[in-house]
């Protein structure tokens, strides 16, 4: 099995610069708490991978089956404070319900909820699309947070809920945690998108009902299961970013559940490239640390800077930056459909002319 696995990568990952470069940030990524920085760029990259869960979700959901989500944060928000109450309880009338599970308990349950009310709230808005959607989703988590607001005995209010348990020991164990559930949910959310899967055709209905909705249905695809499903899975790894992102900073708020946040997930997935899980990974990968690390000490301009590059992509790049790139590095065979370096003249698997 070994000798099989040392094939794949000879020939499946080496003649492919995108997957070259994948494997060597993911090995960056590993070995990234033993180079010796700060506990406070581990805490950036630990939040990083948390929020690469969530614009991953979007991305499914929006990016794939063309579900335009302006209120993403709603499933995020609605785990933190499950999580929240389950691992602190809730005091109703002086008795206290739940409190005292661990992470491991109220991270499942709190997607697990953020799934269902993914369903729910989609439900009413199946009908709906393009800016209607858009502001159907939008009014959701603003009207949460008047909720939480309104109920601030037992969510605290602006203040919210403080001193959670630690998602790990460490801060370097954090990182780790982060890291390995931020791996296994995009390589899910991957092939649940993959067009070209041949175990799993969610990808090719959510790819069809994203291009021509009355021609999928006309086909015989039952749209209708497929968008709920994209709303639950997209608000399943949603809630799991939120539940993660709870227990690293043990705190959660109603800004949890705000509009910055959705917005700030559409941003990092535009700037990498929208329709590509890569660029939604990008994208975090690439504007977090930016705002957080490099421009930490101007923050008064920092979010005028990030708008100003997002502006330039969108002129320069509108497909996205990781987009652009894998573009110019690899080039498609037209008869075999193998991806090539960009450098060869002729196809590594046919030998067809790539010009």
């Amino acid at each position: 099995m070994l000798r099989r696995l040392m094939q794949d990568f000879r020939w499946g990952v080496l003649p492919v610069p995108g997957r070259v470069m994948a494997v060597v940030f993911l090995v960056v990524l590993l070995i990234l708490p033993l180079m010796g920085f700060r506990s406070y760029y581990i805490l950036v990259f630990t939040l990083a991978n948390v929020f690469v869960i969530f614009a991953v979700s979007w991305d499914l959901l929006a990016g794939y089956t063309g579900q335009i989500n302006f209120g993403h944060a709603l499933t995020f928000g609605i785990s933190g404070y499950i999580v929240a109450f389950l691992n602190k309880g809730l005091d109703i009338g002086g008795t206290t319900y739940f409190g005292g599970l661990p992470p491991q308990a109220t991270i499942p349950v709190g997607a697990v909820v953020a799934a269902l009310i993914g369903v729910v709230t989609c439900l009413p808005g199946l009908r709906l699309r393009g800016p209607y959607l858009a502001l159907y989703t939008l009014s959701l988590p603003i009207m949460l947070q008047g909720v939480i607001r309104a109920l601030r005995a037992y969510t605290g209010g602006d203040h919210g809920i403080s001193g959670i348990t630690r998602l790990a020991g460490t801060a370097t164990q954090e990182y780790y945690v982060t890291l390995i559930v931020m791996v296994v949910s995009v390589l899910i959310m991957w092939k649940l998108t993959d067009a070209g899967s041949k175990s799993v055709r969610t990808g090719l209905l959510f790819h069809a009902i994203r291009e021509d909705e009355i021609a999928a249905r006309a086909a015989g695809i039952n749209t209708i299961r497929y968008k709920v499903l994209a709303f639950a899975v997209g608000g399943l790894f949603a809630g799991v970013a939120g539940g993660l992102y709870v227990h690293v900073m043990r705190l959660v708020t109603p800004a949890a559940l705000g509009l910055g946040l959705s917005f700030q997930a559409i941003i990092w997935v535009v700037f990498g490239g929208v329709v590509s899980i890569y660029g939604a990974v990008v994208g975090v990968y690439t504007l977090y640390p930016l705002v957080f690390i490099f421009l930490r000490d101007m923050p008064h301009y920092r979010m005028a800077i990030l708008a100003a590059i997002v502006i330039v992509v969108l002129l320069f790049m509108p497909e996205g930056v990781a987009v652009r790139i894998r573009s110019k590095i690899e080039r498609e065979c037209p008869r075999c459909k193998v991806t090539n370096i960009a450098l060869r003249s002729e196809c590594r698997a046919c030998s067809a002319s790539l010009h």
